[in-house]
């Protein structure tokens, strides 16, 4: 076991505890960045000219008939800004943008007095607009040859043997959509400028540290005289990650120009036009098999709608690759990757952040193939399974491959998976108009940022001589509990209770240089140098104790918040040892900083070992379907998840259960749709509220809901034997996508093979289960099954 991942006596860590702001989530008082604003004097409001046309050129803005609207203030525009008028880290992002991409793009910003005047100055702002043919549809893009970014590709083996040495060799395609993020809080930002000139902002976003950077360049300031802070946030998902900062940027802007307070907070509408989604993807493939079902090659085709700028979707796209995978080895490979430009929002991360998408593509693949193997889906499965000193595509060697039999295997039993696959049959043979199914998913998902830079994390923790301590780190809170796992291992590595840590918000100027809360990474990064600056204090104080009670410092243990020397009865509470190191003059802070080793990757070659470890879960859930309507629900979920040892197993739990639910209502529920025609509103999206966009509620919660975390699970390379929480169990919701297709399969003839929208609504569970019933012969969609091919609906 490493020096990072031991665990020391009576840890805080591996103790349930509630949420640390839970109770001011539930009585409302706590404070996020929109609820600043009431503390504020003489605030400016910022509303977005917003150009309803998804494509055109501005050939004139007039900003003067905004200024006559009572309470008016300023109207800001691209010749405002000091510095470079972009938000986007490949500088394709125009904050005040020329020319028009989308329907709804803000191409200027009014302050007033009050929101409804800013507003009805934007709605008197003047726009004019040499409109110009836009690309809605992923499939336009790709029909125009409109492409930008990278485009990589992940070779391993010998193709071209592999689909030799194939005894069946099927092709399909599959389109699944975006996903709208739907936090609760939407973009908000409240700038100011102190008295001295420094700009701070108060920032709902997942990356303060890329915030800063860019509200500093666009201001044409160096990166010391902008401050960005992160009280918490309502939801993120990675759709804070790299949006807030335009909208940061143009507050901070107002203030610098006006030199008052500038709050910016979108509506619900303005967000979900404003901006960007998870990325949509078509995928092509080709896969063999052997005669006893195991891959022998894959060769596919990724594509992703990025929208009008390429924002996160080159990582986007990588991480796919890197997960088309899963928990199944393919000694043969060739996937490629691109990013198609759109005239639509500009797609950013969202949970999973292109894993979910690559991994969608082969359990589609394998639910498809079963029926025409002669496999049951979970034997196919099971076939496939990395094994002991095998390796992924890009050259990663799958290390602890017996995880992913063994939260399988522990689903199965703790499930009664046998005896409720009997008990299902009987069912449906008893019942022609409703049909259950159960399946049976797993997940292996990489740890760490693509980006090997991004691996590093800082914290700043310090003593007061009254024995509190407070924390600094550079995670945000967006309702995962990033902020109770770190005070639980402040207080495991300096040995004191909980209660004596308190964690202050998130700040550039306290811890600089940070990553985003993203690719799960939150806990491993942050709380490495949390234990990392609370191991420097511990030892300075072990040395002041160890003075004290007449010892050697190798013989002092501080547990439970007191000072104890092994094999005697001496003691020192933990408050007269702050005091005391205090008066001999003992430093009481320290900066923490870790930075993940053994990551290699080389992006061109696509090869190296990007990921520090795998997370692991299995999944699985039973659905009903109703033949007449194809309306289902969720009968039942059993999931066993790899966490390692938990910091904090309620904390995991609830990501667990959260990450699920959302996963099911990206596949299932979730049907974004934009208006394709070549009326006035082509572009606009058509999904603009929750009364359009169907969410998962309590209505799609399994009605029986089992969650546990694998026991003896310790990752030694991570803080505390922890393992990430955040991302992978929402591809556990694969397994209720699947069920739905082997419930549509029970309606149609044996050995029929269903292809499923994605999502996979009622409506379209119904159209599918119309086309197994017209299906006489195996072959899935009307193909005799000795063709050994798939076509696309």
């Amino acid at each position: 076991m490493s020096h990072l991942s031991e665990r020391p006596e009576r840890p805080a860590v591996g103790v349930p505890v509630a949420h640390e702001s839970a109770a001011l989530h539930v009585t409302g008082a706590a404070l996020y960045t929109d609820d600043l604003v009431h503390r504020t004097k003489d605030v400016l409001h910022a509303h977005p000219v917003q150009v309803m046309k998804a494509r055109g050129r501005i050939t004139a803005l007039r900003t003067a008939p905004a200024l006559a609207v009572p309470g008016v203030v300023r109207v800001l525009t691209g010749a405002d800004v000091p510095g470079v008028n972009d938000a986007g880290m490949k500088h394709d992002e125009p904050v005040f943008p020329a020319e028009v991409m989308f329907h709804g793009h803000a191409v200027a910003w009014v302050l007033g007095e009050t929101l409804e005047a800013a507003r009805l100055g934007a709605a008197a702002v003047e726009v004019e607009l040499d409109e110009q043919p836009a690309l809605v549809t992923l499939d336009e893009a790709i029909e125009a040859g409109s492409f930008h970014g990278a485009r990589p590709e992940m070779r391993t083996g010998d193709i071209d043997a592999g689909f030799a040495d194939s005894a069946h060799v099927f092709t399909g395609e599959l389109r699944f959509s975006e996903q709208e993020h739907f936090y609760l809080e939407t973009h908000a930002a409240l700038a100011h400028v102190d008295e001295s000139g420094q700009v701070f902002v108060q920032s709902s976003t997942q990356h303060p540290s890329e915030t800063q950077e860019i509200v500093a360049h666009v201001l044409g300031l160096h990166s010391h005289e902008v401050t960005v802070q992160c009280l918490r946030m309502g939801g993120g998902f990675g759709g804070k990650e790299m949006q807030p900062h335009g909208f940061a940027a143009v507050a901070a802007l107002g203030a610098l120009l006006t030199g008052r307070p500038v709050r910016l907070r979108l509506n619900r509408t303005q967000d979900l036009t404003m901006s960007g989604k998870r990325h949509g993807f078509h995928a092509a493939w080709k896969i063999g098999f052997d005669a006893e079902g195991r891959i022998q090659a894959l060769d596919a085709a990724l594509t992703a709608d990025g929208g009008w700028s390429l924002d996160l979707s080159e990582p986007v796209v990588a991480r796919a690759l890197c997960h088309i995978d899963n928990t199944y080895w393919i000694p043969n490979a060739r996937v490629t990757g691109r990013i198609a430009k759109t005239n639509k929002v500009s797609n950013t991360a969202f949970r999973g952040f292109g894993g979910p998408q690559g991994m969608l593509v082969i359990e589609d693949i394998m639910g498809r193939c079963a029926p025409l193997l002669g496999l049951d889906p979970t034997e196919l499965r099971e076939r496939n399974f990395y094994r002991e000193g095998q390796f992924t595509p890009y050259g990663q060697e799958v290390v602890q491959p017996e995880r992913i039999s063994a939260v399988w295997q522990q689903v199965k039993e703790n499930g009664r998976f046998a005896d409720r696959q009997r008990e299902i049959a009987a069912f449906n043979a008893a019942h022609p108009h409703t049909k259950r199914a159960l399946a049976l998913t797993g997940v292996k998902f990489g740890i760490s940022f693509n980006l090997t830079a991004f691996n590093q994390g800082g914290a700043l923790v310090l003593i007061y001589k009254d024995g509190s301590v407070l924390i600094n780190h550079g995670g945000t809170e967006m309702g995962q509990g990033l902020h109770t796992k770190m005070i639980q291992v402040a207080a495991t590595a300096l040995g004191i209770p909980p209660h004596k840590v308190r964690l202050a918000p998130t700040r550039t100027d306290k811890v600089p240089n940070t990553s985003a809360t993203a690719a799960s990474a939150g806990a491993d990064l942050n709380g490495a140098a949390v234990k990392n600056a609370c191991e420097q204090l511990r030892e300075r104080l072990l040395r002041v104790a160890a003075t004290r009670l007449g010892a050697n410092a190798s013989d002092v243990r501080i547990v439970d918040g007191v000072a104890r020397v092994l094999g005697s009865d001496g003691e020192l509470p933990w408050d007269d040892l702050v005091r005391t190191a205090y008066f001999q003059r003992v430093q009481l802070s320290a900066a923490g900083f870790y930075r993940t080793e053994g990551l290699h990757w080389d992006l061109k070659s696509f090869r190296g070992s990007p990921f520090k470890y795998f997370s692991h879960g299995a999944a699985a859930a039973e659905v009903e379907v109703d033949g007449f309507t194809g309306a289902y629900r969720i009968r039942r979920v059993d999931i066993v998840h790899d966490v390692g040892d938990s910091l904090s197993p309620l904390i995991d739990i609830g990501q667990v259960e959260g990450g699920f639910v959302q996963g099911a209502g990206w596949l299932t529920l979730e049907d974004m749709r934009w208006d394709t025609g070549d009326g006035p509103g082509r572009g606009r999206l058509l999904t603009q509220a929750a009364s359009t966009y169907k969410l998962p509620s309590f209505s799609e919660m399994p009605e029986e809901f089992n969650v546990t975390l694998l026991r003896n699970a310790t990752e030694t390379g991570a803080v505390y034997g922890s393992k990430a929480v955040g991302e992978p169990p929402l591809m556990l919701a694969f397994s209720v996508r699947e069920a739905l297709r082997q419930a549509v399969a029970a309606f149609g003839a044996a050995g029929a093979s269903v292809e499923l929208a994605s999502p996979a609504t009622p409506e379209a569970v119904y159209w599918a289960i119309e086309a197994v019933r017209g299906v006489g012969a195996p072959g899935g969609s009307g193909v005799p099954a000795d063709t050994s091919v798939l076509s696309n609906v």
